[in-house]
């Protein structure tokens, strides 16, 4: 998190981010969606490419100020502001930390969680904020956190998701060239940021480690799913509903049209003159199986789906040339094998 700063427009780190937010994704055998989205949702609200430069609010309009929430009421302040940056070097260093944070939490936890996850810590977050800004001014005599600053960033949220993946880990890790227990990596990035970068929010950084810690707290104390998780679940489940009632429609057309069987598939059902007639307990069409390239057909078509031959012809289609004169086999004696093989060799005469 971020207090305010001038902005200056540079894109030369921007194409380093995309460059390295794509080989990242394209080395992932699962995409993580939401990761993707929420980098894109940020680099897209910097920009502010087109129409949506007049649509979205001014910096000023959403950065945290604890006092202006407690005075307007305006709640907006409290989400929005996280999807701001102040400028290029500030986007870039939060969303490569996001890309690392949310592939390994998003692939562990599932889409789902992750996003509700993710909601819940940047409303407990940023809520301290205001809380500890509004305890420094009323009992500490430091109205400066309640007046003055007005942070932006979505580094509150990432300090919290460093707390939640470090949270059990019994590992070491490097933070600036200092080796610390995993579970304390968050403490010490706090402090060395503080100590040698300016300008940034200790209030906001602060309040997402204790974000961070009072979720853990409250998914031990509460292991069942949070109700924001089941309320997105359903949310998601009806945006996808027509989409899921089309896809069934489609299934169930394409089976009623057209046969989609296996080629010399393993059953071998009774026959009756051309047709298959599948018993109860194979739960598929009754279908037809070609005599020219043994493919099971709908009993709806006349014609084979693969070849073309119509139905009962015991001779190839036009689409492969006619047996020559000296061959006499008949072919209900082949085995299916050997009629794979005539046919192919029939094909690439």
């Amino acid at each position: 998190m971020d207090r305010g700063r001038g902005r200056v427009r540079n894109r030369g780190m921007l194409y380093l981010l995309a460059m390295h937010v794509a080989s990242e994704f394209y080395q992932l055998e699962r995409k993580p969606p939401v990761t993707a989205g929420l980098i894109a949702a940020n680099a897209l609200i910097y920009l502010r490419p087109g129409v949506l430069d007049d649509v979205l609010p001014t910096l000023s309009e959403v950065c945290l100020n604890p006092y202006l929430v407690f005075k307007n009421k305006d709640v907006k302040r409290l989400f929005v502001s996280a999807f701001y940056h102040v400028d290029e070097s500030h986007l870039v260093y939060n969303m490569l930390s996001l890309l690392w944070k949310g592939v390994q939490l998003e692939t562990m936890m599932g889409s789902t969680e992750f996003a509700s996850m993710v909601a819940v810590l940047l409303g407990l977050s940023h809520g301290i904020v205001v809380i500890l800004a509004k305890v420094l001014a009323t009992y500490f005599d430091y109205p400066g956190p309640w007046t003055s600053e007005c942070a932006v960033g979505f580094s509150s949220v990432l300090f919290a998701l460093k707390v939640v993946l470090n949270s059990n880990s019994p590992n070491y890790t490097n933070v600036y060239g200092v080796i610390v227990p995993a579970r304390h990596a968050a403490w010490a990035e706090l402090l060395l940021i503080q100590m040698f970068v300016p300008g940034v929010s200790f209030l906001g950084h602060l309040s997402g480690i204790i974000a961070g810690l009072l979720y853990i707290w409250l998914r031990r104390s509460f292991p069942r799913s949070n109700p924001f998780t089941s309320i997105l679940r359903k949310f998601t489940w009806i945006l996808g509903l027509p989409l899921r009632l089309i896809q069934n429609h489609l299934i169930r057309y394409r089976r009623r049209t057209f046969g989609r069987g296996a080629v010399g598939g393993r059953r071998t059902p009774r026959s009756t003159g051309g047709s298959r007639v599948v018993g109860r307990d194979e739960n598929v069409d009754a279908v037809w199986r070609c005599s020219a390239c043994t493919f099971d057909n709908n009993l709806r078509l006349e014609a084979c789906e693969m070849c073309g031959t119509r139905r009962g012809d015991t001779a190839f289609g036009p689409s492969a040339p006619p047996l020559q004169p000296t061959t006499t086999t008949d072919s209900r004696d082949l085995s299916l094998e050997e009629l794979r093989r005539l046919r192919l060799e029939r094909f690439n005469r």
